[in-house]
């Protein structure tokens, strides 16, 4: 009978670590995509935080007295520190797509489509070359680690229980979100002014000699041009984003370390 009013008593608190786990699967990259079975994810959830729990500062947190009313909102604010730090990681790499989606409608392939298992969602052929090239710098640069290592160490300073929604990081976000903006018009600026260029001396061809047909010629040169800009400035565009995805992480980082003067909630 001790030993399950013990088991009992580490219920609530293994939820709730593990909900602070399982919000990070729902945005972080290669964690949230389809092509992982959700069995598999459960499974690494469990995994994770059974390997926490037993490290959690067990004085911080009493589960007595708590009922359905109080938990639902305590796990929805676990959720919330793994999902924004999955939320912040993501933007890099959701900006570095949309800059290939950019050079994709001006150099025509506006109509060549694929599904994208990570984001889950009909991507452009360019799109999902460049987020897949921000993905492996993510990989390579140990974004994974240093997310699950960060939000370990937010149990030391944000106790179970105790997070508060005021500390959600909306202007991380804002930064984020405008860095990552820029770091898309960045990469895809090359390929649209070298398409602009283009069309403007097809534009002029096309006035001064209207017996050429340029429509049938303009479509080739802009896909060659584009393509040859981007393959030319493929190394800068490394650069460009995994410092960016280096500055996200730093983001997170600090952010996760401002957390210890979040209010307690009872």
């Amino acid at each position: 009978m001790v030993d399950v009013e013990r088991a009992i008593s580490h219920a609530i608190p293994f939820l709730l670590v593990l909900f602070r786990l399982a919000g990070m699967f729902i945005f972080t990259p290669l964690l949230s995509s389809s092509m992982l079975p959700r069995q598999l994810k459960a499974l690494l959830v469990m995994m994770l935080a059974a390997a926490l729990y037993p490290v959690v500062p067990s004085q911080a947190f009493t589960a007595a007295s708590i009922d359905m009313i109080t938990l639902i909102p305590m796990i929805v604010r676990e959720a919330i520190i793994g999902l924004a730090m999955g939320v912040l990681a993501t933007i890099p790499l959701v900006c570095l797509e949309m800059s290939g989606v950019i050079m994709g409608q001006q150099m025509g392939f506006g109509l060549a489509r694929v599904y994208n298992p990570e984001l889950e969602f009909d991507a452009d052929l360019i799109g999902q070359l460049f987020f897949y090239i921000g993905a492996s710098a993510f990989i390579a640069m140990g974004g994974l680690e240093t997310l699950f290592i960060t939000l370990a160490n937010t149990f030391a300073r944000v106790p179970i229980g105790t997070f508060s929604t005021h500390a959600v990081p909306l202007q991380t976000l804002v930064a984020t979100l405008t860095s990552g903006f820029e770091l898309a018009m960045r990469v895809a600026s090359p390929v649209a002014g070298i398409v602009a260029l283009l069309v403007v001396a097809f534009g002029v061809t096309s006035k001064t000699m209207p017996q050429l047909n340029v429509m049938s010629i303009g479509f080739t040169f802009k896909i060659i041009a584009g393509l040859g800009i981007a393959a030319f400035s493929i190394y800068a565009i490394a650069t460009a984003a995994g410092d960016e995805i280096r500055n996200t992480l730093n983001l997170i980082i600090d952010w996760a370390d401002n957390l210890a003067g979040t209010p307690v909630h009872s």
